[in-house]
This record gives C-alpha cells, sequence and structure tokens, in this order.
C-alpha cells in the first residue's frame, strides 16, 4: 500500500480530488474565518462615564423565573440603571410577584400587555412597548429564564457602547448538566456563538442572541423597529441585527462577567421545537450569508461521504486518511481555541466527535423541521 497514489482517470481518482479540494476548503474557511476568533483578543475598554441603561425583559408566564432571576438583574453593579419588564399575556402569579418587587427596587418598572387573541404571539410587540416606554438611549435586553454569570454584567456590556458603537452582541449559554443532551444543547450554543462572533470580526455580523443583546433606541428608530420583518414571530435578534448593523457601529463582548446562563431544554421534543422556532428566519438571510453558514457542513459533508468511499480503494486509503486526520487536527486546534473562549473547556475532548455528528444533525433538523410561523412562544 503506498502512501502516494497511482492516478488513474477513473471514479476514485475524480472522489479523491473532490475530497482533496473540500479539505482545502474546510481548512481555509477555517484558519480564515474561525481562527479570527480562536485568536481575538478583547480590547481594554474605559469604564468611565458610563451610559444609563434600559433593561428589557419581555416575559410570558414566567412568574417563576422572574421570581428567581429579577433580582440578579436589579442588584447589578452599576451606577445608573432601570429595568423594564414587559409582562405579556401571563396567566400566572407573575402580576404579583412584579408588584411585590417593585415595592422593594425603585428602579423595576412593569408594562401589562392584556391578554387578546388578536395579537401576534412572539416577542416583538412587548419588546417594542418597553422600547418606545424606555427612558434612556442605551438598551439592553436579556429573557426572564437568564441569569447573569455576576454583578458586573451591565458595565461589562456598557463599556463597550463607547466610539459611536450602537450593538453590543453577546453571550447566553446553557447552564451544565449531566446528560448527552445538554452536551449537545451546549454544543449547539456554543458553536452557534461561534459563528456569529467569527463572522461579526470578519465584518458579515449577521445575528445576536435576545437574552445577551444591547443597542440603541435611535438605531430601533431608524428602521422603524421590526416593521420590515412584523409578521414573523422571530427576527429580533438576527434579521434586526442584519438589517441595522454595518463594518463598524457594533462591538462583541465575550467577557465571562457579561454572560447570561438559562436553563436548557430537558427533552428532545422540546429542543427540536426550540430550534424549529430557530429556524423560521432562515429563508429571510440573503445569498451570501447563506452561503457563508452553508461552505462548512456542506464541505464537511462532501468530505466525510468521499473518505468513507474512499476507504474501499487501498490505492487512496494512506494519502485520504493523513488528509483527514491534518483537517481534524487544524480544527481541533482552532476550535478548541475557540471554545476555551466561551468557557466550554469540558466539551473539548470531544471535539471532532461533535463536530461530524453536528454537521450530520443539523441539516436533518434543518429539513425536517416545519420553518412557517411558530405560533407557540
Amino acid at each position: 500500500m503506498n502512501f502516494l497514489p497511482d492516478l488513474e482517470f477513473n471514479i476514485s481518482t475524480v472522489l479523491f480530488f473532490i475530497f482533496l479540494f473540500v479539505g482545502v476548503i474546510q481548512m481555509l474557511y477555517v484558519l480564515i474565518i474561525y481562527g479570527k476568533f480562536a485568536f481575538y483578543k478583547e480590547e481594554q475598554l474605559n469604564e468611565d462615564n458610563l451610559p444609563p441603561l434600559s433593561v428589557l425583559i419581555s416575559a410570558r408566564n414566567e412568574s417563576d423565573n422572574l421570581f428567581e432571576n429579577l433580582p440578579f438583574i436589579l442588584e447589578q453593579d452599576y451606577p445608573n440603571f432601570e429595568v423594564i419588564v414587559i409582562n405579556h399575556q401571563s396567566i400566572d402569579d407573575s402580576n404579583t410577584i412584579l408588584h411585590a418587587y417593585q415595592r422593594q427596587y425603585k428602579n423595576l418598572r412593569t408594562i401589562e400587555v392584556e391578554r387578546s387573541r388578536h395579537l401576534k404571539p412572539g416577542k416583538k410587540l412587548p419588546l417594542t412597548l418597553g422600547i418606545k416606554g424606555a427612558k434612556y438611549e442605551n438598551l439592553v435586553f436579556t429573557d426572564a429564564d437568564c441569569k447573569p454569570s455576576s454583578n458586573q454584567w451591565l458595565k461589562s456590556v456598557a463599556k463597550h457602547f463607547g466610539n459611536n458603537k450602537q450593538i453590543v452582541l453577546g453571550y447566553g449559554p446553557y447552564i451544565k448538566k449531566e446528560s448527552f443532551l445538554n452536551k449537545v444543547i451546549r454544543f449547539d450554543t456554543a458553536w452557534i456563538a461561534i459563528n456569529y462572533f467569527s463572522m461579526a470580526l470578519i465584518k458579515m455580523p449577521y445575528m445576536g442572541v435576545g437574552r445577551n443583546l444591547a443597542y440603541t433606541k435611535s438605531l430601533f428608530d431608524s428602521v422603524s423597529g421590526f416593521k420590515s420583518h412584523y409578521s414573523l414571530a422571530s427576527g429580533d435578534d438576527d434579521l434586526f441585527i442584519q438589517e441595522t448593523v454595518t463594518k463598524d457601529n457594533f462591538r462583541i463582548n465575550i467577557d465571562k462577567d457579561s454572560y447570561c446562563y438559562s436553563d436548557p431544554c430537558e427533552t428532545w421534543e422540546d429542543w427540536y421545537l426550540q430550534k424549529s422556532r430557530h429556524f423560521t428566519t432562515s429563508d429571510y438571510y440573503d445569498v451570501i450569508k447563506k452561503l457563508m453558514l452553508g461552505i462548512y457542513p456542506l464541505t464537511m459533508l462532501i468530505q466525510l461521504i468521499s473518505f468513507v468511499i474512499l476507504l474501499f480503494d487501498t490505492n487512496f486509503t494512506l494519502i485520504t486518511l493523513s488528509i483527514l486526520c491534518l483537517v481534524i487536527c487544524v480544527k481541533w486546534l482552532l476550535f478548541g481555541k475557540c471554545f476555551k473562549k466561551l468557557d466550554e473547556n469540558s466539551l473539548l475532548w470531544y471535539l471532532p466527535l461533535y463536530d461530524i455528528g453536528y454537521s450530520l444533525l443539523m441539516p436533518i433538523l434543518f429539513y425536517t423541521t416545519d420553518k412557517k410561523e411558530i405560533k407557540r412562544w
């Protein structure tokens, strides 16, 4: 068995060159795009003259989460901020809990949205009401089921607004638990963050996460809010960003003090429904962003399929195995640095397996979920 194959014009040779081509694409994509984030060093930003902030939380039947998490937000170590909770058609004890906290915290305000069958699902209406009612220009968004990792969350976000920056893209990981589903969810969440942070660093930002996102009220008003995609239940954290972002009006924030942790889904069915909601906006991405986001999983699938087939041709076994190992090692090194930046060290040992499994699973999820408007929130 020779290392260098005898190249004859046949199906195996053509398949080998396809394997080689997508391997090169994989390497270039990883080095140029994900490498940006792997070797990214956060700027040292000044904490002087921190602006007043309005923190907005849209909540629907979130009484337990509000009771547990709201104090961590209201007690942030920050000089001047308000917290606005938009209680969106809740039928649980949210109203009672919010009124009790209002007596304790003077910086808490609430907006009640009464139940109506005519109101669309999703957060866009309550968020719009909250933004219109906010006292301050700089807005910070999170969810009722999120808990900041520290009392420095708002300071970390606010200092990224300097130098005419109007958008701050943060990170919202899920709490670590001992289950395989939890590992898959945390890998998925970190992988999505690596994608949108990396794309942002090459000046092609396309999304943030609504549980840890910040932007200015004037930016919201400049595009008439969510008007262009109001008919969709989702899109407040990706389509809005794509509509308002420029090459220099944003920053990413990966300071560990700024993370907002959430409880993950407990069942595969719930996670499947969650991914369905996320996929509803994908058809509205422009062609370039679809192409950029599709290159990596597509080339990986082609690489894996061609590799498996070439294993049956001893003429190509050694060289294809060597190339695949090289690609895996480079990706393991760079993705390892990315995952460490997001404090997901426990996923590193199985990173190549997660990478392969994820590239196989995501297309299945994407094409089997109903990407029509989701009626549930």
